[in-house]
């Protein structure tokens, strides 16, 4: 198996693809490029059986129908809510809400942060994906997942926090040394330099990881009545699993 993990940035600059190639018990990291640009991603994804993004795929869909109204002049506060109560469902997605229930971090509001401009890019690449014949379901059945690489750090027991930019490269290398501790049967070859240097490429190979828990069945999915959100918003599959599970019985 061949699981793909992209930390998608709105530019290519701060875009990072890693490769991981499952085989004998063992997982490989057979190649890694910073500065991916859009060809480049969308031929990993083409190519493997499963690609985690780190990036939302899609917006609240709340917040969707409130520019609409406002659009049209009609918009209206929810009775008996006020500040920011009532733009909580504006600014997080339903997943992101249950992300904060089950690990207590609060992915960036895609609606409300810088993040929507990588959410831009991701919706070019979803269509782009389709019209090749690999439309990808938000729920994270098929070819793509949305992953979170912090949060998955943290359900593996690993450093998820203070490692980011080029200011903390001893944190980035300490989770490194940590995340081989964790997972020997991880090989990083000749690209490990590379991720002890490059934040983005380390959460690359996280959401690698990740795309194999979720190939397995090992991560969290919507409950009946979230189906439909999901759908639309995207879903954040978090590991319900040991880091060891991704290669038990392989």
């Amino acid at each position: 198996m061949l699981t793909v993990g992209i930390d998608l940035a709105a530019e290519a600059a701060r875009t990072a693809v890693a490769w991981l190639d499952w085989s004998g018990g063992r997982a490989r990291l057979v190649r890694v490029v910073v500065g991916a640009d859009d060809d480049v991603i969308v031929e990993a994804v083409m190519g493997a059986s499963k690609a985690g993004i780190d990036c939302p795929l899609g917006w609240p869909d709340r917040f969707v129908d409130f520019v609409t109204a406002h659009r049209a002049g009609h918009v209206q506060v929810p009775e008996g809510l006020v500040g920011r109560t009532w733009r909580r469902d504006l600014a997080l997605r339903v997943t992101d809400q249950v992300v904060h229930r089950q690990t207590g971090l609060t992915p960036l509001s895609v609606s409300a942060d810088r993040i929507g401009h990588a959410t831009m890019r991701c919706a070019a690449l979803l269509a782009e994906l389709a019209r090749r014949g690999r439309p990808v379901d938000r729920r994270g059945r098929g070819a793509v997942v949305e992953v979170y690489p912090a949060a998955c750090l943290k359900r593996w027991g690993l450093p998820y926090r203070g490692y980011k930019r080029a200011a903390n490269l001893a944190e980035l290398d300490r989770l490194v040394d940590r995340l081989l501790e964790a997972a020997p049967w991880l090989g990083l070859g000749e690209y490990e330099p590379l991720c002890r240097a490059s934040d983005d490429a380390t959460d690359a190979v996280v959401s690698a990881l990740a795309a194999r828990a979720s190939a397995r069945g090992l991560v969290t999915v919507p409950a009946a009545e979230q189906e439909g959100t999901a759908g639309t918003e995207g879903w954040i599959a978090l590991p319900t699993t040991p880091l060891d599970r991704l290669v038990a019985d392989a």
